[in-house]
């Protein structure tokens, strides 16, 4: 199909008016939102997150947030709802529109605050702080009160995660100590309940253990010696009624009597009884204990006082009593320290676990104490601002010229969209005709060819009336809606605002 030129202007002429009411209004729309949207001022500022000015290894903060969580943390709390609102209010951003309500205005604020972080691995972190306001004084009010509140939202952050952690190594420190306190009291009240069954004393009560043992051997022995002198006293009492004054000085014949009685004993324990040698010293011994008892029986006779034998009896039965009475104690004393004894490997463990408790609750206060001193050090490098801070690098500056809209922009492109729009509206209609317009279309629908063809001729009346129409319903309606926008922007929603939902709601904002 060949592509006839006068016909496709020809219809572009007879279209013309379709086209011109598409593309004026388009156009009229454009050039009206151009001149209609509120210019738009930006002020920004740039900051710089520093390191702390006193180096980690001599004084450490206790703040360790990083650069790029720091700022995602300011980014947040600098756009919250209260902090949004109270700038809307306080600089009068939405006076114009009263109407509008909270949930639009903290979305509005968030589309109008700008902040880019830089936190690359090779990049000095900053974070840029702008803000589009409807004027130049606005715009530079706004960004500066952004700085402001985000250096003291860094501040506030800052050194109250330092006083927290102070209070918290504080309370812990006073939880240990009390801890410790306990510990102690309750270590030194089982020490001085158990002084008599502790580790430390086992060997020594040990070897006082075998002493005991041993003396009470030997009073075990002295009881029998006492009780055998006994036995002997009476036995001498019994056969010759009289006995000996030990303490007294010895005749010749007493010790020649006790010389012989040794001979017999130690005869005796070699032979027996009928041996003759033992009835010799037997009969020996009779006859020394007769004589020495002719000699000595009148003067010991006469005596009024006690006698020898109830004396000695006397002596030896107190003898045996103190060896009962030392030998009752020295039982009582091995009892007792065989009690503890078996009472200490008991009190050795709870001793163990007692001491190792207090170990370690007096390494855990040790540790806490250390960390108390640098939580304090770590306050007190927050409170003097020598941490990681933020620096303002380029403050605020009221902005001179406007950065939005670029109306010559908007304007050239409502013209151009009219006319794309107007195209599409002629191209539509064209398709959507069926008629005979040419010989050609008339050959091919009929199958015949004509020999002359004579088209609709319209009166200049019809033509004219026809534009006038046109132009009038084309203005019309570029007026209308031009009044539409300006209202729209006055009493409901500015434009920008309007703008920046509906791109927000398509996915393009």
């Amino acid at each position: 199909m060949s592509i006839d030129p006068k016909f496709l202007l020809s219809i572009f002429a007879r279209r013309l008016p379709w086209f011109l009411l598409v593309a004026v209004t388009v156009s009229v729309i454009g050039i009206a939102v151009a001149v209609i949207l509120p210019e738009k001022y930006r002020a920004s500022a740039l900051l710089l997150f520093e390191d702390a000015q006193i180096p980690n290894e001599l004084a450490p903060s206790t703040v360790r947030t990083g650069a790029a969580e720091q700022l995602k943390i300011l980014e947040q709390q600098l756009l919250t709802r209260p902090n949004l609102l109270e700038l809307a209010n306080k600089f009068s951003i939405y006076s114009s529109t009263p109407n509008m309500n909270a949930a639009d205005i903290v979305s509005d604020m968030r589309n109008r605050v700008e902040i880019v972080s830089r936190t690359g691995k090779n990049d000095v972190p900053t974070i840029s702080i702008a803000f589009n306001g409807r004027t130049a004084n606005q715009a530079f009010q706004v960004a500066n009160e952004l700085v402001n509140i985000l250096l003291q939202q860094n501040v506030s952050m800052r050194t109250g995660r330092a006083a927290q952690t102070l209070d918290f190594f504080q309370q812990e420190v006073n939880r240990l100590g009390a801890d410790l306190d306990r510990q102690e009291a309750v270590l030194l009240a089982f020490r001085t309940q158990n002084q008599d069954s502790l580790p430390d004393s086992l060997e020594f009560r040990r070897s006082q253990q075998s002493a005991l043992q041993e003396r009470l051997v030997q009073l075990q022995r002295e009881e029998a010696a006492q009780t055998d002198r006994r036995r002997r006293l009476v036995d001498l009492y019994e056969r010759t009624g009289r006995v000996d004054d030990l303490t007294a000085p010895q005749t010749p014949e007493q010790r020649q009597l006790q010389a012989m009685r040794a001979q017999l004993d130690s005869a005796q324990l070699v032979y027996s009884d009928q041996n003759p040698r033992i009835r010799a010293l037997k009969a020996q011994v009779a006859a020394l204990e007769a004589a020495v008892a002719s000699k000595s029986g009148a003067s010991s006779d006469s005596g009024t006082g006690p006698t020898i034998y109830d004396t000695q009896m006397a002596q030896v039965d107190g003898e045996l009593a103190y060896i009962s009475d030392e030998k009752k104690q020295v039982t009582q004393q091995i009892a007792l320290l065989q009690a503890s004894i078996a009472q200490t490997p008991a009190n050795a463990a709870r001793l163990s676990e007692l001491e190792r408790e207090n170990s370690i609750t007096r390494g855990q206060y040790a540790e806490a104490v250390q960390r108390l001193a640098a939580a304090q050090t770590g306050e007190r490098i927050e409170a003097l601002s020598r941490g990681q801070r933020i620096s303002v690098v380029e403050q605020p500056v009221l902005p001179i010229e406007p950065f939005s809209p670029n109306r010559k922009l908007i304007a050239l492109g409502g013209v151009l969209g009219g006319s794309v729009l107007g195209l599409g509206l002629v191209v539509l209609l064209e398709l959507m005709n069926r008629a005979i317009r040419r010989p050609s279309d008339m050959v091919k629908a009929l199958t015949i060819t004509p020999l002359v063809t004579l088209p609709y001729v319209k009166t200049d009346h019809e033509t004219r009336s026809r534009r006038s129409t046109l132009v009038f319903v084309a203005v019309g309606a570029a007026v209308a809606l031009s009044l539409a926008i300006y209202a729209v922007h006055m009493y409901y929603l500015p434009l920008d605002t309007l703008f920046e939902r509906i791109l927000g709601k398509i996915g393009l904002g």
